[in-house]
């Protein structure tokens, strides 16, 4: 016997189609599971194919995964579904074309159309002190990271359903708030995109827009990051948090289920940094 009674919170984004970039690993990964959870329709892109097929079968074997339908993640109603599809951000040449055959493999062809996009895609920027900054790092940081939002939201309208309820969120990092040594270009890319994320959301309206700033947040890209990293997250743990913590995807996740579920946050920025502005 079914319930009179419909669950108002619990099931918001039940049934909803959400596009995540960046969702084969990392706080984007952990987004994608919590969709899931939450019976959304969930498209995953990353910049490798392979990659992208073993981040379904895993996604598959989550709690939110069992059961799913085997389908490209096409169909309504309350049921999760899943798919995937390789999309590279990083060569601007080709960026425009392949964001767009990316949307319409989300949206079967502009037939069933977006509630929500997530982008957490980012790649390995080459930090260090000013002095050795080179014009080519700048325009390597920019491609991935600032470059490939800017065109996302160039191509969204065509590809959501336009209504309050909709939304686009973008990934920013505490840097641009509070600088590092070092941290120059990632810095400078990261504020400016709360810059472009804020006229994004006065052009974009009535579908909303907004942006999660990260503290440091233990990923895939950690081991990337060489010698004496692992010292120096240790001292940012003691001293640039108040939790004395370093994030966890799935926390970090829960940011962005945020900006997707509150129909009235829009043009804002939402930290999830272990207070690390007061530390």
């Amino acid at each position: 016997m079914s319930s009179p009674f419909q669950f108002k919170y619990i099931h918001k984004l039940s049934g909803r189609r959400v596009l995540i970039l960046g969702g084969t690993s990392g706080v984007g990964y952990a987004v994608a599971e919590a969709l899931l959870e939450h019976s959304a329709h969930v498209i995953i892109s990353g910049s490798n194919p392979t990659s992208v097929s073993r981040t379904l079968d895993r996604l598959r074997a989550t709690p939110g995964g069992q059961g799913l339908s085997q389908n490209r993640g096409r169909g309504g109603g309350g049921a999760a579904t899943l798919s995937g599809k390789e999309c590279d951000l990083s060569d601007p040449s080709t960026l425009e074309a392949n964001l767009r055959e990316l949307f319409l493999f989300a949206t079967a062809e502009g037939t069933e159309k977006l509630d929500h996009v997530v982008f957490t895609a980012g790649d390995s920027l080459n930090n260090g002190p000013l002095s050795g900054v080179t014009p080519d790092d700048i325009t390597k940081a920019l491609v991935v990271r600032f470059t490939a939002p800017i065109m996302v939201a160039k191509l969204f309208p065509e590809f959501v359903n336009v209504s309050h309820e909709s939304s686009l969120t973008l990934t920013g990092g505490s840097t641009s708030m509070r600088p590092v040594a070092g941290w120059v270009v990632a810095a400078g890319v990261g504020a400016g995109l709360e810059g472009a994320m804020r006229v994004m959301a006065v052009e974009l309206a009535p579908v909303r827009v907004n942006l999660v700033a990260l503290g440091a947040v233990r990923t895939e890209l950690f081991g990337k990051m060489g010698d004496g990293f692992e010292e120096w997250l240790e001292k940012f743990r003691l001293e640039e948090t108040l939790t004395k913590t370093i994030g966890k995807p799935e926390d970090a996740a829960e940011a962005y289920l945020y900006c997707m579920k509150d129909h009235l946050i829009d043009g804002t920025i939402v930290r999830t940094d272990g207070g690390r502005l007061l530390a």
